[in-house]
């Protein structure tokens, strides 16, 4: 911490967190200048579904848009009761000049996106230290995230990966994606991406200029997998990111 900054710990529950990711993009100027020169694709996912709403409210346009369902693969508990599951979104977010075109998919517009066009798409690994995530794949020809990187590599549109800190693994991505897309594994394949990661430590920094770091985690009663966090900053800083932060830790739990 810089000499004449002050600290103070804030601690985030896993949906808060989502909600404070989301809450950072509308703030991110690559972003708002993509909102209105460029296109937009939002590919449905949990944390997605925060941000989807979070831009579609900002360019006023959220009417019948619900984060419910708006996902393709997640990971539950064993033995999940809860609501019934949906089977996927009818469509991703794509935002155009400003104007949701609805009722489209990542599928639909792959072959139209162009240099400086944005994908946000969600992770499921991430290494905090190097700044790199991975991706679960379950589909055979690779699913959104493979589709994403031919506009990513082959015309330079920008990827950002929105990805809450609970998803942190230890050990070098690359080798753990060899060993488990081994012919000899079973189950879940998984593929490293570089793009622009998000995070609860970032959001932070893109909303208030703070230094954010994490500094434990875990929980209990809903606490589970949330993360205490220190910020340090000016005084203005530091009270500007606290307001961020208590106007999104009540976050009630995700809904299917």
């Amino acid at each position: 911490m810089r000499k004449g900054n002050i600290l103070h710990q804030f601690f985030l529950t896993t949906q808060a967190g989502k909600r404070l990711i989301a809450k950072a993009f509308p703030y991110i100027p690559e972003i708002l200048r993509a909102l209105k020169n460029q296109t937009i694709v939002i590919i449905a996912g949990t944390t997605n579904s925060y941000i989807a709403k979070e831009m579609l409210q900002y360019i006023g346009q959220d009417e019948g848009f619900s984060g419910r369902g708006f996902h393709r693969g997640i990971t539950l508990p064993p033995g999940y009761a809860g609501n019934k599951i949906s089977v996927g979104p009818v469509s991703d977010v794509v935002i155009e000049k400003g104007t949701w075109i609805r009722d489209k998919t990542i599928f639909d517009v792959i072959e139209q996106l162009k240099q400086g066009d944005i994908i946000i798409k969600g992770a499921n690994a991430l290494d905090v230290e190097r700044r790199k995530a991975a991706v679960l794949v379950g589909h055979p020809k690779g699913g959104t995230i493979q589709a994403s990187l031919a506009a990513v590599i082959g015309r330079r549109a920008v990827l950002y990966l929105p990805v809450g800190l609970e998803k942190r693994v230890c050990g070098n991505l690359d080798a753990l994606a060899a060993a488990v897309n081994s012919p000899d594994a079973s189950g879940l394949r998984l593929m490293p991406v570089s793009g622009t990661i998000v995070t609860e430590l970032d959001a932070i920094r893109i909303l208030s200029g703070c230094q954010a770091d994490l500094i434990a985690a875990g929980g209990v009663c809903g606490a589970e997998g949330g993360c205490w966090i220190a910020v340090s900053g000016t005084d203005d800083q530091v009270s500007k990111a606290g307001e961020f932060i208590r106007s999104v830790e009540k976050e009630p739990p995700f809904e299917l």
